[in-house]
């Protein structure tokens, strides 16, 4: 996993936006956590996540303690026959995913018996409903094209306060 600060703030697509000088001038006068752009290596607590395809993302997100207006670190678990790993990996780093591979961020999900072995790929982005489908959809068909599949999903936030 990438311990290198992000750059600035992410939009839905988890490109960086440029700050404008009032922006950059607020975010230097707030304090703490908020001061600055969330990063893989922030201390993040889960708020939102499924391993179930059938739920639907606006129904986990209402149901979770998600917050709109700050920034995510969107995490996918798949699966993926282990000489695959590389490339899929690679695939997602295309869309600005990261590999993390850590417990830092709670048990890690347990494979599958069948002989995949698990690949979690993460970023930081705004989020709402429809990109979180979208990126979901995406992963899906990552994990189709590389044998394997997506197992599920986590959106994790700065703790509030």
């Amino acid at each position: 996993m990438s311990s290198s600060a992000s750059p600035g703030r992410r939009d839905l697509n988890g490109r960086i936006v440029a700050q404008g000088r009032l922006a950059r001038l607020r975010s230097r006068l707030r304090s703490g956590a908020e001061a600055g752009p969330l990063s893989l290596a922030d201390e993040v607590v889960e708020v939102a996540g499924s391993e179930d395809d059938a739920v639907a993302s606006s129904t986990a997100l209402d149901a979770s303690s998600w917050r709109a207006e700050d920034e995510v670190i969107l995490r996918h678990h798949l699966e993926i026959p282990s000489e695959r790993v590389d490339a899929a990996a690679g695939v997602a780093a295309l869309d600005g995913y990261e590999r993390v591979d850590d417990e830092r961020w709670g048990p890690l999900p347990v494979p599958s018996a069948d002989g995949l072995v698990l690949l979690m790929v993460a970023r930081v982005q705004l989020l709402d409903a429809m990109h979180l489908s979208q990126e979901r959809s995406r992963m899906a068909s990552l994990g189709s094209r590389h044998g394997g599949a997506a197992r599920g999903w986590a959106v994790l936030q700065r703790p509030p306060g």
